[in-house]
Formats: structure tokens, C-alpha cells, sequence
């Protein structure tokens, strides 16, 4: 008999596969964004939610993914699953309460995203809202975040400022008392940021382009 966690340890190694978070996953599948989430699969009451066969087959047309390889991740069951990395919106991401001082997840709010462990505990993933950086990254795509990877220039970075602004820029230049940072929209003028007014500085690793 197939248990609870069987059937969402396969579809988050579904959503690992393709490069999404449970709510990208959902959206690209037709379904309410929040219905895939850690916080949904639980009810109030305590009452394990299992995901329909429709919402199952609406996920295997959205990926692409066959039945066969479907299967093949409930067979593997939670044993194999990818790490869940804590993941939050990046319009979440400048409100207060979400992160410490130097830029690693804090307090509460953060759902989970699957993916392959990258063997560093330390990684999040920030999922992108909106079209203010186009055309690379696109509403819906989450981007791997490291706190501890030291940028290099040419490095996209996520950057949050002592007023609470959260960004994702290139790193153009760094001196001893300035950032100066390159927009990924065309539209959006380039920064240049006096190191005090920078909170923290992080790293992308990756992205599910």
C-alpha cells in the first residue's frame, strides 16, 4: 500500500527534476499555487490532505513526465528523495523577519522546496514574482541562494539594503566603499550602493531556467 509520504516524496522529485517549487509546479499544472505545498498536505485537524488522480495527471501532462518515471519515484519513496531547501517569495523577502544579519533564513513563514542535496546545509531558494527581471529570470522561477559563497564580479547577487529592498543584480564591481551592481532588465537602471547602506550580499548558484 502506497503511504502519504510516498506519494509527495514522488512529486517533489518530480518538481526537483524540472527545476520548480511545489507552487511553480502547481501553477504550471493548472492548479491553485498553494494546493502542492508542505503547509497544505496536513489539514487544521490533523488529517493527512493526498493529492487527486486528476491533480496527478495534471502534473504528469505539465512536465512531460511519463508514468513509468512517476512510478519510479514512489518506488523509491522518501529513502532517495531530494533535501527540502527552505524556500520564500521574493516579495516576502523584504519585508522584516525572514532572515538574520547576515543574510541566512530566520523565524517563521518559509515553506520548502525539493531539490538535489548540494552538500552545504546553508543553501534557501527565493521563488521570483513578477516581471522586474526579464528576460532572465521570469515570474514563477526559483533561484538557489548561497549566504557564504564569497561573489566574484560578473556573479549574480541577491542584495538587500538597511531600508529592507531586495534585489537580484549583477555584481559589477566591489570597492571598499561601494557596490556598484548591473540591472538584469534592460529597462532597469544600473545601482551603485555605499557599503553601509548594504545589509547583506548573496550569492545565486543556480536557477530553474
Amino acid at each position: 500500500m502506497l503511504s502519504h509520504d510516498q506519494i509527495w516524496s514522488a512529486i517533489d522529485g518530480l518538481a526537483a527534476r524540472y527545476g520548480l517549487s511545489p507552487s511553480g509546479l502547481a501553477r504550471k499544472a493548472g492548479l491553485d499555487p498553494t494546493s502542492l505545498n508542505r503547509s497544505k498536505r496536513v489539514g487544521p485537524d490533523g488529517r493527512l490532505r493526498w493529492p487527486s488522480t486528476e491533480s496527478i495527471a495534471k502534473i504528469l501532462e505539465a512536465t512531460g513526465a511519463s508514468l513509468d518515471e512517476f512510478m519510479a519515484n514512489l518506488e523509491r519513496g522518501g529513502r532517495r528523495a531530494p533535501r527540502g531547501l527552505p524556500l520564500l517569495g521574493f516579495a516576502q523577502a523584504g519585508q522584516g523577519g525572514y532572515f538574520d544579519d547576515g543574510g541566512f533564513p530566520a523565524g517563521t513563514g518559509w515553506d520548502e522546496v525539493a531539490f538535489p542535496d548540494m552538500g552545504d546545509d546553508r543553501f534557501y531558494a527565493l521563488e521570483i514574482s513578477g516581471e522586474s527581471m526579464m528576460p532572465l529570470y521570469r515570474d514563477g522561477d526559483v533561484i538557489i541562494v548561497s549566504p557564504t559563497a564569497a561573489p566574484r564580479r560578473g556573479d549574480r547577487v541577491v542584495v538587500r539594503t538597511t531600508e529592507g529592498e531586495v534585489m537580484v543584480k549583477e555584481l559589477k564591481r566591489r570597492t571598499v566603499r561601494t557596490v556598484e551592481l548591473r540591472s538584469l532588465n534592460p529597462d532597469h537602471a544600473d545601482r551603485v550602493l555605499s557599503l553601509a547602506d548594504v545589509s547583506w550580499m548573496a550569492r545565486v548558484m543556480w536557477a530553474s531556467q
